[in-house]
């Protein structure tokens, strides 16, 4: 992992020499990825605690697993504030930093595990149960502009991440993606159960997204994540 050399970046398939900050703009690019990281954990927070009511009052399988997703994502964003405070504040060597960073990206990772864990055993346990949630008019809202809000911060993580060169700031990237992906596949969800009863497209899609996050979980534990 190399925070700021364009070779080593463009050596792993990751960055091009122009996609990493030179020494004069990475303050100010630490500086926006902290102010992502801020607004993950506040909106997320705001987020997780109407979806769980929203879920508990409709009995919603569906927005539940998405609400508790908000909080395995502020997780995420936890780790990576610490790891670009680590670097604004303190004057670390540049072997340091990447210690730092290999530490960051190692919990990220375990966040994603975390994540599809929980995300394949509410889906199976719907499945299993063949649970028809209420419809909810606050849940689809709720869903609605999280598609919105989460694609917005993702698509933002991920330039900043470039400019990082870190592998540890593109995997919380991807939380925030998969975070969209459990959004979308929940209001699908949610509206075909409402308008022609198809219970089970919700639990379904969750699966298939589980697989994915596993995936990028794994490549981010080994260091691969910002490929």
């Amino acid at each position: 992992m190399e925070m700021a050399s364009p070779t080593s970046a463009a050596s792993c398939g990751c960055h091009t020499a122009r996609d990493v900050s030179g020494p004069a703009r990475r303050p100010e690019s630490v500086r926006r990825a902290l102010r992502f990281e801020y607004l993950t954990v506040g909106w997320n927070v705001v987020e997780g605690v109407v979806a769980v009511t929203a879920a508990l009052l409709a009995g919603s399988v569906a927005i539940l697993g998405f609400g508790i997703d908000s909080f395995v994502e502020c997780a995420s964003a936890l780790v990576m504030i610490w790891r670009l405070r680590a670097e604004r504040d303190h004057g670390m060597s540049q072997t340091r930093l990447e210690a730092v960073e290999h530490r960051a990206r190692r919990w990220i990772a375990g966040s994603l595990f975390l994540l599809a864990g929980y995300v394949t055993f509410d889906a199976a346990e719907t499945l299993w149960t063949a649970d028809r949630p209420a419809f909810s008019l606050v849940g689809v809202v709720l869903l609605g502009v999280s598609i919105a809000v989460m694609l917005w911060l993702a698509r933002a993580k991920g330039r900043v991440a470039r400019e990082l060169g870190s592998a540890a700031m593109q995997a919380d990237a991807f939380q925030t993606t998969a975070c969209w992906w459990l959004s979308v596949a929940a209001l699908v969800g949610v509206a075909l159960n409402g308008l022609v009863g198809w219970w089970w497209a919700d639990p379904v899609a969750a699966l298939v997204i589980a697989g994915l996050i596993v995936r990028e979980g794994r490549e981010a534990w080994k260091g691969k994540g910002c490929c």
